[in-house]
């Protein structure tokens, strides 16, 4: 019996839907400002994606665009003068920045009301302490995909395989929120493999092609995978394909759900900035957040 597959891409796609209801119930329009440095092109592209969406929802986008040669002060400055300006309501820094500046303390500059990454210490804090604040998207996703898929979350057990600030710790958090059992495993977690195999959910967040084989997955488990790495195709030589931290071909075979790479959590992760940003407008104003939205 295969897996029922976790559609990612129609999620993601309803959750804008949502959002542009919501943003049309605001008194205001909401604005994402975006700040891309350098010429990376994988970052070109996520922040033309963005950009689309934040249109498309009915918001406003500010581009800050810098050459590769800014100076981190003169980077620190542009964050602090979006922090000043009341007509932006998220700022968004796109990683990685170029080699020679300090992501960290860039990011650090990002004031929390507007951290709609969730990446500053402040939003880390206020998860942690289970306070209201702005929560990472790419964790937010993966728990929307996980109830989506299972409806309530209550006593489930949950295993976060990787430790990243970026998803691992933040997911532990948000998952142990809905009541779930949660279990942080990792290249050092001894019996690592039955750990897995031990989880009703199973959220693979390690950057490791197909790690996660099938004999990891506990039958009839819901698989969330995060991982998104390139690897050289087989059947087009000199061309690449994309796949996720599971073996997805074998573990259709095995869970009761799992997520596709690509059209799985990727594309929640707009969604959730998308979301984000009217909720970090909703905090600055003092609005009520529009039902449609509300909640995970």
């Amino acid at each position: 019996m295969s897996a029922q597959k976790i559609d990612g891409k129609a999620f993601a796609a309803d959750l804008r839907g949502r959002v542009s209801e919501a943003v049309k119930a605001l008194p205001a329009q909401p604005s994402l400002a975006v700040v891309l440095v350098g010429d990376d092109p994988a970052s070109h592209v996520y922040v033309r994606n963005k950009i689309k969406f934040t249109g498309e929802t009915g918001m406003r986008s500010i581009e800050r665009r810098l050459p590769a040669t800014v100076s981190e002060d003169e980077l620190v400055d542009v964050v602090r003068a979006l922090n000043d300006d009341d007509a932006v309501n998220g700022i968004l820094v796109q990683l990685p920045l170029p080699k020679g500046l300090n992501s960290d303390r860039v990011i650090a500059q990002i004031h929390p009301d507007k951290d709609v990454d969730g990446l500053t210490e402040a939003s880390a804090g206020r998860l942690l302490l289970g306070k209201s604040g702005l929560r990472p998207c790419t964790p937010t996703g993966c728990v929307m995909l996980a109830k989506d898929a299972l409806g309530d979350l209550t006593g489930k057990n949950c295993v976060i395989l990787g430790r990243s600030i970026l998803v691992g710790k933040p997911a532990a958090l948000l998952f142990l929120e809905q009541n779930c059992t949660v279990t942080i495993a990792h290249s050092r977690t001894q019996n690592l493999e039955d750990v897995c195999r031990s989880a009703d959910i199973l959220v693979p967040a390690v950057g490791r092609p197909e790690m996660v084989k099938s004999g990891w997955i506990k039958p009839g488990a819901c698989v969330i995978d995060v991982g998104i790495n390139r690897v050289p195709s087989i059947k087009r030589p000199g061309k690449f394909r994309l796949v996720g931290d599971v073996a997805y071909r074998e573990a259709v075979s095995i869970a009761g759900s799992i997520t596709p790479v690509p059209g799985g959590v990727g594309p929640m992760t707009i969604a959730c900035l998308l979301r984000n940003t009217v909720l970090a407008a909703c905090l600055q104003n003092g609005w009520a957040v529009p039902d449609i939205i509300a909640g995970l």
